[in-house]
């Protein structure tokens, strides 16, 4: 089992996040109301959305944009949205509604009460996996606290595939096919408040939260165990300190690291700065005195 200061040190990961979230939300809400979703999102398919009529108040209500990307409004009937922006929704509704002359100069508003046309997946070492929905310009930090944030099991890494067609119905797992479409962002780097690595996610983006690979620690140590490597470039001192330290019976003189290289064990003669590589063991020996 993990230890404790390792269990806390990605608790402490994990709620950074969430909290970096709660504040990226917090810097763009209102303080008199929820966030106003962009004009520039792109209408589809099973969108549900209002339309506030200043006018006449039973012009108001919710519809839902159907298959075929339109919506059937009172007075003007069948009105089309897929594909189109919020605003251009907005520009429509009033177009047809002087044009067909119900009112000189129209008063309507048009939002999104349910975003159900474009999706994000989520898979990997995350609390909640599956899709969401993608509700304007919703970030990396953003769509991680919908899935809960990520596991002690994860690594310091998260992967985003960007589809290279729009019918995909499913999560895209990085390979060679898709090595041209992905971002790979490190989850340190923003926990460190590096927001420029929070990126801006499209509809059909697949967040892959990959496991971190594991290094083994065992001999003159307080927690012998294998613990996950969360950053790149880990120390034997960082390894070391995740097994909780040397006891007093240990030399950190006598360290030596058990590696598989081409299929063969070899044993190598470690210092504390040296790197470690993923399934390396890394075994420290008793003082002599």
């Amino acid at each position: 089992m993990p230890s404790g200061g390792h269990l806390g040190a990605t608790l402490i990961m994990a709620s950074a996040l969430c909290l970096m979230a709660v504040g990226y939300l917090s810097a763009q809400t209102p303080s008199n109301g929820p966030v106003v979703p962009s004009t520039d999102y792109v209408v589809g398919a099973q969108d549900i959305l209002t339309i506030t009529s200043y006018d006449q108040a039973d012009l108001s209500g919710k519809f839902t944009v159907e298959a075929d990307g339109t919506f059937t409004y009172p007075l003007i009937g069948r009105v089309k949205a897929g594909g189109m922006t919020l605003r251009q929704v907005e520009a429509e509704v009033k177009k047809q509604l002087k044009d067909k002359g119900f009112f000189n100069n129209p008063q309507v508003t048009v939002s999104v009460e349910q975003y159900r046309s474009q999706k994000v997946f989520i898979v990997g070492e995350v609390r909640n996996p599956g899709s969401y929905a993608l509700s304007g310009d919703m970030t990396l930090v953003e769509m991680l606290a919908r899935a809960g944030s990520t596991l002690q099991t994860a690594s310091g890494e998260a992967v985003v595939v960007h589809p290279s067609r729009q019918d995909i119905g499913g999560p895209v797992l990085p390979d060679q096919d898709t090595a041209a479409n992905v971002t790979r962002i490190n989850l340190r780097d923003l926990e460190n408040g590096l927001f420029s690595q929070n990126a801006v996610l499209r509809d059909g983006d697949t967040i892959f939260v990959p496991r971190a690979e594991s290094v083994y620690v065992f001999g003159q140590v307080k927690n012998p165990s294998a613990y996950a490597l969360q950053q790149k470039n880990t120390t034997v001192l960082q390894a070391l300190s995740l097994a909780g330290g040397v006891t007093d019976r240990g030399s950190t003189n006598r360290i030596k690291i058990v590696r598989v290289v081409s299929g063969e064990k070899r044993e190598i003669k470690a210092k504390l700065t040296d790197v470690v590589l993923p399934g390396d063991t890394i075994i420290v020996a008793e003082r002599f005195f």
